[in-house]
């Protein structure tokens, strides 16, 4: 393999700190490893005197011309606004470089540079071109956004950041608690994040000091007597504060013998505050002790000198100094958390850093028993051989070997969609984002990093503003109209569509702009009639009505009403039609299509798992803590918008029911709106003076996270489904909480071992019944937990879901019917000859697109109605026909025009009484196992034989009609008979 490893953490101001001194280590062992591997070197020529420098280093290790420095434009500050166009001129002319070495594998050293200065680091623009794997520090600016993120140009800087880690192939994490903790905040799967762990200089070693040498060390950093130590940094998360407060609670005695020396650079600003934080604990000047930087033969030095060294970091990516501090021989504690605990290995050498008086116990039990100091030096000189540069370099190689055999693998079993050289495509997405009170807008913003991988993606909204921070430093937010100037500039486009008005705008925007639609809901019809409500559409639903579903559906809007007519029918046919794809997140939607649209009309469809993040470890008791829970409390939650497909009414009556109303220890929650209206009104009422039953009320994210984390139990149903997918359902199975749902809709799908699923149709003793086995039966419930667990990691996984759409949407780009439409279409517009073609010309080609265009749908029953203007008998039987089309068909009126026939749309709207409805009498599509009725008149055209289409003759009409419409039948045949006597006279 050729691997080009980029050392930019080695030219700015990390270099003299830990990532710079761990790429440089790393580097070094890498190249006496290396084998048959080709190692190359690249610098960034903007730090002139490091490029000399690094040159004269690693030349004594490599020939210079593997060694290679690129020019960028500066400055290119990166948290700097009046800097971006450089830094994405930079971005790419840096990855242009990189694939001019023709690398196997690009080894980013760090990352989380840039800041203030002008190094170039990303993952952003390649395609195909070459593997990149990234150095792994910590994820600590994620985790703990408020003290690292509350600057917002900082804030952007890093979440561009992350999304480079995300399109990365792999990442080199520096710890197994690294590794852990990229896989769950950047949901990656295990593969992609190898632990290539650490290691310590070979400095760092027992040492014995002179007595002169041990005094002027001492004397140099004002250590007079024996002293507890510490390293590493003043940063919040580095816990100093905790550490003086800890000391300054140890006996007087002890503090009389014993200094607390902080060992680094401490800015001004810094001293001056912890020297006034040791004053208000009422120590003395001479107890803490803050040396300043020392060089690193001191540092030993001072290792070696110290009685106890303590490491209270709240959290670390690896957490070097405990391994320093181990391998030069002396006691060392720390704490429990995060990394700490592999380089520490030994339980009983921890604490809790939260706690003060934890520090301070596990300090005088150091100081107190010389035999468990001893013990704990014995310990640390064992445990340090455990870390070495040599492994840290065998296992990145071969993370890189194993990462190469994965793209070979891929490359002998599939041919690659696009040239290898090929730009990222530009991907429009179009659906609502945060803060917009929609499940649409938390799944798009969950999707959009996983996608990124494979597009350069722009958003497009209609909406004021885009709170997520990650969305905003990755991706450009573009207005519906700046879109529809601009559609030309993508390659594809993606929709979202739900069934509200968050959607209303795409409808319009499918029409002009196809793309491929992610169906949330089968149903659009509360979509359809929130555009209906908007002044400048006020016939859209009735029109998206009619293309759906015909005109059976617009006789029974206006005899039963609005409200029915969209909880009835779907509505969403023209969607579906302009649509280059279809995704959907279940098998329901699809078995919806097949019974509204014919068998074959979900045959193109693509099912994909919802997309659900997994979260990483949850504090369960802090979570309920927060929400004033104690041990005994027993929390059931309902999750989501309180409505009554959400079977609220139920859940509640079910627990009133039960011995659960009763129980003071039980609680029942629906975390959610209540519903504005008669439902939510007549919920509430009916909790009046329940103690132990609550509504949430709208609720932020942060605290809906708390309750799914705080819960015992979810009980998630459902009922009038509309094809949608329920993201609470899976929310609840990730946070890990035993989930009751119940047969419907796409929840049916759901496997039998990982919830609790109830029938449909389920009798308030069999909820009760449920919940209180959830809570008697702890085994169980354990047992169904981690089943779902490994469910949700298997087939909902955010990398797997991301990949999974690439996949789709490349398909549909290529084969979707749709496209192949639009390509055929674009062909006829670019014929050039010197004859014009007349309007008939177009109508035959037209006519011929339609019926060499294969069948999908319901056929239609096309009725010919060209004579029956006086015909009363005709006209009835007409009418029965649109108010209850034959089974299997699709009324449409016709009226034959020479040698074609055209709808016969505004003819029918009059005689059904929708004369507010303007639709065209467009030519008619007509297809194979399409059928005419002809209701008067004359004999149709031989062409509708040839072409498949059944001709249906007066006798048929028995079949066609309903029963009670039988004395049509007669009189038509009668009506017509005595047309055909009048003729014959």
């Amino acid at each position: 393999m050729r691997i080009v490893i980029d050392l930019q953490a080695c030219q700015g101001s990390s270099t003299h700190r830990g990532i710079g001194r761990y790429s440089m280590a790393l580097l070094q062992a890498m190249l006496k490893r290396a084998g048959g591997h080709d190692l190359h070197i690249v610098l960034n020529n903007r730090f002139p005197d490091s490029v000399t420098r690094l040159r004269q280093t690693l030349g004594e290790l490599m020939p210079q011309e593997q060694i290679h420095a690129y020019e960028l434009p500066g400055p290119i500050y990166e948290h700097q606004a009046q800097n971006h166009w450089r830094l994405h001129a930079a971005e790419q002319l840096r990855e242009h470089f990189l694939a001019s070495l023709k690398p196997d594998v690009v080894h980013i050293s760090s990352l989380f540079e840039g800041v203030g200065e002008d190094i170039c680091v990303s993952v952003m623009h390649s395609r195909n071109r070459f593997d990149t794997a990234v150095t792994l520090y910590d994820l600590i600016p994620l985790i703990r956004k408020g003290p690292y993120l509350a600057d917002p140009q900082v804030a952007s800087w890093y979440y561009r950041k992350l999304q480079s880690l995300k399109n990365a192939e792999l990442l080199l994490a520096i710890s197994g608690h690294s590794k852990q903790e990229a896989m769950d905040a950047l949901q990656l799967p295990d593969h992609q994040v190898a632990n290539i762990s650490s290691a310590v200089d070979d400095i760092f070693v027992p040492r014995r000091l002179s007595a002169e040498a041990e005094l002027a060390l001492r004397e140099r950093y004002g250590l007079k007597r024996k002293y507890i130590m510490y390293t590493g940094g003043i940063d919040y998360r580095k816990n100093i504060e905790g550490l003086i407060e800890a000391y300054s609670l140890l006996p007087g005695p002890v503090r009389a013998a014993h200094q607390l020396a902080v060992v680094c650079n401490v800015p001004d600003h810094d001293r001056l505050r912890l020297q006034a934080l040791a004053s208000s604990f009422r120590l003395a000047p001479d107890e803490l002790v803050l040396t300043g930087f020392v060089p690193d033969d001191d540092l030993v030095s001072l290792y070696n000198l110290t009685d106890l060294f303590v490491f209270p970091s709240l959290q670390e990516g690896f957490g070097l100094p405990v391994l320093e501090a181990m391998s030069c021989g002396v006691p060392v504690i720390g704490s429990n958390n995060s990394s700490i605990p592999e380089v520490l290995g030994r339980a009983d050498a921890m604490f809790d850093p939260t706690k003060v008086t934890a520090i301070r116990d596990k300090m005088l039990q150091v100081i107190q028993q010389p035999d468990f100091a001893n013990v704990l030096r014995a310990h640390g000189l064992e445990q340090c051989k455990q870390f070495s540069w040599d492994a840290s370099a065998q296992k990145t190689l071969a993370a890189f070997e194993q990462q190469h055999a994965r793209r070979q693998d891929a490359a002998r079993v599939q041919v690659p969609a696009v040239p290898v050289s090929a730009p990222r495509p530009r991907l429009a997405y179009v659906s609502p984002l945060p803060p917009e009170r929609t499940g649409v807008a938390d799944q798009s913003a969950e999707l959009l990093p996983e996608l990124a991988r494979y597009y350069d993606i722009e958003v497009v909204v209609q909406q004021q503003e885009v709170e997520a921070g990650w969305l905003l430093s990755n991706f450009p937010v573009r207005s519906v109209d700046w879109f529809e100037a601009n559609a030309s500039r993508y390659d594809r486009v993606l929709y979202h569509f739900g069934n509200s008005g968050f959607h209303a705008h795409m409808f319009g925007l499918l029409q002009r702009h196809p793309g491929v639609v992610v169906l949330h809901d089968f149903y659009l019809s509360g979509a359809a009639h929130y555009l209906s409500s908007l002044k400048h559409e006020l016939n859209a639903y009735a029109r998206m009505l009619y293309e759906s579903h015909g005109y059976q559906a617009l006789i029974e809007e206006l005899e039963q009403g609005r409200e029915a007519s969209f909880y009835h029918y779907p509505c969403n046919r023209a969607v579906l039609d302009h649509a280059r794809g279809i995704i959907t997140h279940s098998r329901y939607s699809q078995q919806l299509a097949a019974r509204w649209y014919g068998a074959d009309a979900a045959a193109d469809w693509r099912y994909i798992p919802l997309l659900r993040a997994l979260p990483g470890p949850l504090d369960r008791a802090a979570a309920r803590a927060q929400l004033g829970l104690s041990d005994d409390d027993f929390l059931v939650c309902s999750f989501g918008l309180i409505a009554i497909t959400k079977c609220n009414e139920k859940i509640l009556e079910a627990w009133l029911n039960s011995t659960l109303a009763q129980d003071v220890n039980s609680r029942l929650v629906f975390v959610g709106e209540n519903n504005v209206g008669p439902f939510g009104d007549a919920l509430a009422a009916r909790m009046a003076g329940q103690h132990n039953v609550q509504i949430t009320g709208f609720v932020s994210m942060e605290m809906f996270r708390t309750y799914l984390a705080a819960a015992d139990c979810a009980v998630q149903l459902r009922s009038r489904s509309r094809g949608e997918t329920s993201g609470t359902i899976l929310d609840s199975m990730a946070y890990r909480l035993p989930t009751i749902i119940n047969a419907h809709g796409s929840a049916a799908e759901m496997p039998d071992h990982v919830v609790v699923k109830l029938p449909d149709e389920f009798s308030d003793e069999e909820l009760s019944a449920a919940i209180i086995q959830l809570r008697d039966a702890p085994e169980r419930t354990r047992a169904l937990v981690e089943r779902a667990a490994e469910y949700m990691q298997r087939v909902h996984h955010p990398a797997a879901i991301g990949a999974a759409y690439h996949d789709a949407i490349e398909h549909f780009a290529r084969h979707s019917p749709r496209t192949q439409y639009d390509t055929l279409m674009r062909r006829l517009g670019e014929i050039s000859v010197s004859a014009t073609p007349t309007e008939h010309d177009f109508v035959k080609v037209v006519t011929a697109l339609a019926a060499n265009t294969p069948t999908a749908g319901v056929p239609q029953l096309l009725v010919d109605i060209s004579d029956i203007d006086h015909d009363s008998a005709a006209q009835a039987v007409l009418l029965a026909l649109l108010q209850a089309a034959p089974a299997g068909y699709r009324v449409e009126p016709v009226l034959r025009i020479d040698e074609y026939y055209q709808y016969a749309r505004s003819k029918t709207l009059a005689l059904i009484g929708r004369s507010d409805m303007v639709l065209d009498d467009a030519v008619a599509d007509i297809k194979q196992r399409d059928s005419l009725l002809v209701l008067a008149g004359a004999t149709p055209p031989q062409w509708l034989h040839n072409r498949g289409v059944t001709v249906l003759a007066q006798a048929d009409l028995a079949a066609l009609l309903p029963p009670e419409h039988a004395a049509l039948t007669a009189a038509t045949a009668v009506s017509t008979a005595a047309e055909g006597t009048a003729d014959a006279h």
